[in-house]
């Protein structure tokens, strides 16, 4: 019998899980357990590790800025000095997100135009990094951070600040708003006064935040200070009566150099008009022009002591000599005039009169060369070695290029040129005794770098005529300083134009000393272009000189050589 049961092919399950899922299931168990150790490794264990590990990856390395040295006068005074501020960054990325009416509260505060700040934003939004403002004062700074808007951040800086403003400007100079100085002696002395910046790691956040300080890497090194010839008491006297002065004669500009007779220091050197170093904007190259030092100019009648002197040392006039000067002088096809005919001159006459004529001849009697070396001597053609940066030169043709009529209007102050600071250094061969010095806008005791040019009984001597100057018939007597003998000399230059020295533009410039007796100071006036009326330096620069020598000598307590004031009341024109 056939068996017709059929059997089922259908394995059956013989057990729940079979050796591969069993493998399955222990190996992802035992990998969890690894992860798990290894989280606690991280996170309990050795936490510390990892966390340095994520803080080096947020280190950087930032600048530190030294501060800048002072500038000082000579007691002490502060010309120039930094004060701690900040600088306001944004990040565009950041400050996309501010609120409309956040930003315009920022842009009122830092002046900024309406609308300024999310130009920056449109047109930078991929940068990190834009300064919004330099060296704000940090109370402004305050009122910005309490606006708390994020992607604004700050930075501490310096800024420069200059106690004196205009007064002192032409010579401080001022830096830009990197702190580099850009005139004056803040440019001149530019690597002693900036210093060291230094560096430090910092933490930044994933923002580039600074979040903490590390560690200095390199302390920043201060700039050293400056210590200046200037007296601040006397630099804001000469800025006062120079200002008044040129108002006074509706000048185009003026400059006024005050000279230590002794050791050539520069006690005041001022300018008009000027500037404001605190405030400047868009500034003019010709406002912060320092003009007593960079200008030159023809220094006229300012110069025939000179030539007295030089005469007497070279023997080639007689302390006794006259001279017909008869109004004229023919040179060739030139004439040499005076303003007036003044007869018979003695040496003395010479210089109280002015007479163009009478140097004319004392010129023509001295060889080209030794007359040309007088004048280089006392610095005509020369720096006049200050420190300071574009100081003038002046200039002084070739002896070997004269001719008879040039050594004659050389001999009255044409044909050549000087600064302010140049003149004044001349004149201190006559102040002390024959004896020249260097000039120095650095406080010092000694000049190491004086020679002498004149013999002292000569440069006595012709002190002794200048002071005839002052006189009621000489050229300048409202030059006179009340208390003090003083002597001078005026000088009212024509101006060169493109058609040759004009009739109605002049330079009117009074050089003297101070007391006469035993010069102490030095004092030289120039004042470009007068034209409220008067032109003569007798009358627009020797008044000048008259109130600054009275003030600074009363400031360096200079006991007085005349026991009876001199009458004030002009009596007579000066030229």
């Amino acid at each position: 019998m056939l068996d017709f049961r059929v059997r089922s092919t259908a394995k059956q399950p013989t057990d729940n899980f079979s050796g591969r899922r069993k493998f399955l299931v222990v190996f992802m168990m035992g990998c969890m357990l690894v992860l798990t150790g290894r989280a606690i490794d991280l996170q309990v264990l050795n936490k510390q590790f990892l966390k340095a590990q994520g803080d080096m990856r947020q280190v950087d390395e930032v600048s530190v800025s030294a501060y800048r040295g002072m500038i000082k006068d000579r007691n002490g005074d502060p010309l120039g000095i930094s004060t701690p501020v900040e600088s306001i960054w944004i990040n565009p990325r950041e400050l996309k997100f501010a609120k409309e009416d956040q930003l315009r509260v920022m842009e009122n505060l830092l002046s900024l135009p309406a609308g300024k700040v999310t130009e920056w934003i449109k047109e930078d939004s991929r940068r990190q990094f834009l300064y919004i403002a330099r060296r704000v004062n940090p109370q402004l700074g305050d009122q910005v951070k309490e606006l708390k808007l994020g992607g604004v951040y700050f930075e501490r800086e310096f800024k420069r600040f200059y106690p004196t403003g205009g007064v002192s400007a032409h010579i401080v100079g001022f830096t830009n708003v990197d702190d580099i100085g850009q005139a004056g002696m803040e440019s001149g002395y530019e690597n002693l006064l900036k210093g060291n910046s230094g560096s430090k790691r910092v933490i930044r956040d994933g923002q580039r935040r600074i979040i903490a300080d590390i560690e200095n890497i390199k302390e920043p090194v201060s700039g050293k200070n400056l210590e200046l010839s200037i007296d601040q008491r006397i630099q804001y006297l000469a800025y006062r009566e120079l200002q008044l002065a040129v108002t006074a004669n509706k000048a185009k500009s003026g400059a006024l150099v005050v000279l230590d007779a002794k050791n050539g220091e520069i006690l005041a050197a001022v300018n008009q008009p000027s500037f404001n170093p605190n405030t400047r904007n868009n500034l003019k190259e010709s406002l912060y022009r320092n003009r007593a030092v960079t200008d030159i100019f023809e220094p006229g009648s300012t110069v025939k002591p000179f030539v007295v002197a030089a005469a007497l040392d070279g023997g080639y006039v007689s302390p006794n000599a006259t001279f017909a000067t008869q109004g004229t002088y023919q040179i060739g096809r030139n004439t040499v005039k005076d303003v007036h005919n003044y007869g018979t001159l003695d040496l003395t006459h010479v210089l109280k009169k002015s007479s163009n004529v009478a140097v004319s001849m004392m010129a023509l009697k001295m060889p080209p060369k030794y007359f040309w070396g007088v004048y280089h001597k006392l610095g005509f053609g020369v720096s006049a070695g200050s420190g300071f940066p574009g100081e003038a030169s002046g200039t002084m043709r070739d002896y070997k290029k004269w001719s008879d009529f040039d050594r004659a209007i050389m001999s009255f102050g044409y044909g050549l040129s000087s600064s302010a600071l140049q003149l004044a250094r001349a004149y201190t061969a006559l102040a002390d005794d024959g004896i020249l010095h260097s000039v120095s806008l650095l406080k010092r005791e000694e000049d190491d770098d004086a020679v002498r040019v004149f013999s002292a009984k000569t440069a006595k001597s012709v002190r002794k005529m200048m002071e005839t100057v002052l006189m009621k018939d000489g050229t300048a007597y409202e030059a006179r300083v009340d208390g003090y003998t003083a002597a001078g000399k005026t000088g009212t230059v024509k101006k060169a134009g493109s058609r040759g020295y004009t009739e109605k533009s002049y330079f009117a410039v009074f050089a003297g000393m101070a007391p006469a007796s035993d010069p102490r100071l030095i004092v030289v006036v120039m004042i470009d272009e007068p034209s409220a009326g008067q032109y003569y330096g007798g009358l627009v620069s020797a008044p000048v000189f008259s109130k600054v020598m009275a003030g600074a000598l009363r400031v360096l307590e200079v006991a007085p050589d005349q026991e009876e004031t001199m009458p004030v009341l002009l009596t007579q024109k000066s030229r």
